[in-house]
């Protein structure tokens, strides 16, 4: 005959509740902090010689090198460039998000890296785009304009590309108004930097 079951306690809600997703392995805040917080600022030399540290002690003295370095009022308690350089990252995934998030973006690594435009110009039809205007980028010139374009309508705007002409980070730069230029830059060669989960710590 069968033995009847003995009752089963209560299950508790958080028992039942699904968890966050685990974490990556091999993915550590200091992977974090390369591949994402600072992926767009980090020189190509910056980023060799962190993947090449140790310890987390000289990975933690490394960063606080990083920012100190960075840092337009040294010697008070305040970093504005740190501060200033999280807001933009915050700002991006708040706007610029579509599918993923807003840093990874076109616009997101635009906004992250220069900061906002000093003019923007937004046409919603009859293919979405959006023209930002730099009046000044250190290193590549006066009026600068980025095009970004929505073909699809999704949300997911991306950098136009001219293949016609291949600058420095495969960057393309038309000739626009007297003394301004369109830059085009493709995100898997901006800056130099490629950014390899397997090659960083």
């Amino acid at each position: 005959p069968a033995v009847p079951s003995a009752p089963s306690a209560p299950v508790r809600l958080a028992q039942v509740q699904k968890k966050g997703p685990e974490p990556i392995p091999g993915v550590t805040p200091y992977t974090k902090w390369v591949l994402e917080d600072v992926a767009y600022i980090i020189t190509d030399a910056e980023r060799t010689a962190f993947k090449n540290l140790q310890s987390d002690a000289e990975r933690e003295h490394f960063i606080e090198q990083f920012w100190l370095r960075r840092d337009p009022t040294p010697g008070t308690p305040q970093n504005e460039f740190k501060e200033e350089h999280y807001r933009r990252i915050a700002y991006a995934n708040e706007h610029f998000a579509s599918g993923i998030p807003g840093w990874k973006t076109d616009r997101g690594r635009i906004y992250i890296t220069y900061g906002p435009p000093d003019e923007k110009e937004i046409h919603p039809s009859p293919v979405p785009s959006e023209q930002w205007l730099y009046h000044l980028i250190e290193g590549i010139g006066t009026n600068v304009v980025i095009e970004f374009v929505d073909p699809a309508k999704t949300g997911e705007y991306h950098m136009t590309l001219d293949p016609a002409v291949t600058p420095k980070a495969g960057a393309t730069v038309q000739p626009m108004i007297p003394g301004g230029v369109l830059i085009s830059v493709p995100l898997t060669a901006y800056g130099d930097h490629r950014v390899d989960r397997k090659s960083v710590v």
